[in-house]
């Protein structure tokens, strides 16, 4: 049975309602914001890049306020290692006698932030792979399922800092978005100058309990994806592939099905938040860029050439929608 029309307008303004809220807590990042729970209504995760300082951290923690949701922290360092984040087995008294029983560690939540991720190796990093993607953790040959929902929000320094690491290419796949976090203009230093105090984190309230997520998920699930649309999305992810395109000769290795399947979920919840029962041609552009510019690998003469994700990204965008006709006119010129 379709979603009704007047279900899609009732979630539409209780998710304004969260955008809202989230405004209050960073000041001028309105575009950063929407991207922010789109791919939350998309059940993804999400990965934020940006120098220090920007509100990152802050952005996840006023999420994590504004839902009813069981939320932790884990601190990347060099010298964290995976069990510190999975959990560890224990040996603990029992009326059995002394046994090993499993400890939780702090991936064991709804919302998970996994603040500055690229500071901790890549043998750690990689504990979240299994996690991330099939919502479990695996220690000792024993699997142990995560809460539902569960959602990784992870912050990283560009990797030019000194102490990071690159992300392996395997754990970045299971990011929906990478969003950049880019500094203020003037005006918006000027409004966090007068509304902000050093060390006193802004007051949040919560706007959605956890029935009403779970609603709201559901929700997105049902928006109506037409073939067209679909056609669009394969046609964009198979453009990042070596000779199916003259951007995707920068490219040496394109994006995974996942990528598609990432594409179609975030059209659907950008959908919902504008309160259409459909996806859309311009749906699909709003999110491409984030859903793809870190699951693709530029060759090394197109780095040098001062290429980068992004702009391979659009230059697809453009491409593709050159290539069809029955696009829009507005679409094409983008």
């Amino acid at each position: 049975m379709p979603i009704e029309e007047s279900e899609i307008a009732e979630h539409t303004e209780t998710v304004k309602k969260l955008t809202s809220a989230l405004n209050q807590v960073l000041f001028g990042q309105d575009e950063l914001i929407d991207s922010v729970v789109t791919g939350l209504l998309a059940r993804g995760h999400i990965l934020l890049e940006g120098l220090p300082g920007l509100g990152k951290t802050e952005l996840v923690k006023g999420l994590a306020k504004t839902l009813d949701l069981e939320n932790k922290r884990i601190q990347f360092t060099p010298d964290l290692l995976p069990g510190d984040i999975t959990g560890n087995p224990v040996l603990r008294e029992t009326p059995e006698g002394r046994e090993f029983v499993f400890q939780e560690g702090p991936i064991f939540a709804n919302l998970v932030l996994a603040d500055e991720i690229n500071r901790a190796s890549p043998k750690t990093q990689s504990a979240l792979l299994e996690a991330m993607q099939e919502r479990r953790v695996t220690v000792l040959g024993d699997s142990h399922e995560l809460p539902d929902p569960f959602f990784v929000l992870a912050t990283q320094n560009p990797i030019e800092l000194e102490g990071t690491y690159p992300l392996p290419e395997a754990q970045l796949d299971r990011f929906l978005f990478k969003l950049e976090v880019h500094r203020n203009p003037v005006e918006t230093l000027e409004q966090i100058v007068k509304n902000r105090e050093m060390g006193v984190e802004p007051t949040v309230e919560k706007v959605l309990t956890r029935d009403e997520l779970a609603s709201i998920t559901a929700a997105v699930r049902e928006i109506y994806l037409p073939d067209v649309v679909a056609s669009y999305i394969a046609r964009i992810v198979d453009a990042t592939h070596r000779g199916s395109s003259d951007a995707a000769n920068y490219i040496k290795y394109g994006a995974s099905p996942r990528a598609a399947l990432g594409l179609a979920s975030a059209c659907k919840a950008r959908a919902l938040m504008d309160g259409r029962i459909n996806t859309s041609f311009e749906d699909v552009a709003a999110v491409a860029i984030p859903v793809l510019q870190h699951r693709i690998i530029l060759e090394y003469e197109a780095r040098i050439e001062g290429k980068t994700n992004r702009g391979v990204v659009e230059e697809l965008l453009e491409e593709v929608a050159r290539q069809d006709l029955d696009l829009p006119a507005t679409l094409k010129d983008e």
